[in-house]
């Protein structure tokens, strides 16, 4: 139970680090789009949103996919599991709402830099 512990812990920290990752080379490639738009006039509340909502709708596809893989290999892991069932709504939305709290985390990081980019750099940059 200790190393399956692990390995979850160890898998969650690398699904965090994945998040990030992609999230802030996207931020990073839309440097000057993020600069014009706070230099006609957005704030930096509403880049961030932008952000943050282009990592959760992210999130919420592989969600989406990781649920479509439970189901199609429940009867396999029903083999490896003992006294709970391969789709325990309890467990599914426990594992959910963690991944999707790692995902905001990880998201928060590059809108806030994203939010925080002065237009003037931005746009002077190639």
């Amino acid at each position: 139970m200790v190393v399956a512990i692990v390995f979850a812990v160890v898998a969650l920290f690398l699904a965090a680090i994945g998040i990030y990752g992609v999230l802030a080379y996207q931020v990073s490639q839309r440097t000057r789009e993020i600069g014009i738009r706070l230099a006609l006039g957005s704030d930096s509340h509403r880049v961030f949103a932008l952000i943050a909502r282009e990592g959760m709708a992210l999130m919420l596809g592989g969600f989406i996919v990781g649920i479509g893989g439970a189901f199609a290999i429940r009867r396999t892991m029903a083999a490896q599991l003992y006294a709970v069932s391969a789709m325990d709504p309890v467990v599914l939305g426990t594992v959910g709402a963690v991944l999707a709290m790692v995902a905001f985390a990880a998201c928060a990081l590059p809108a806030r830099r994203a939010a925080r980019i002065d237009p003037i750099i931005a746009l002077s940059e190639r």
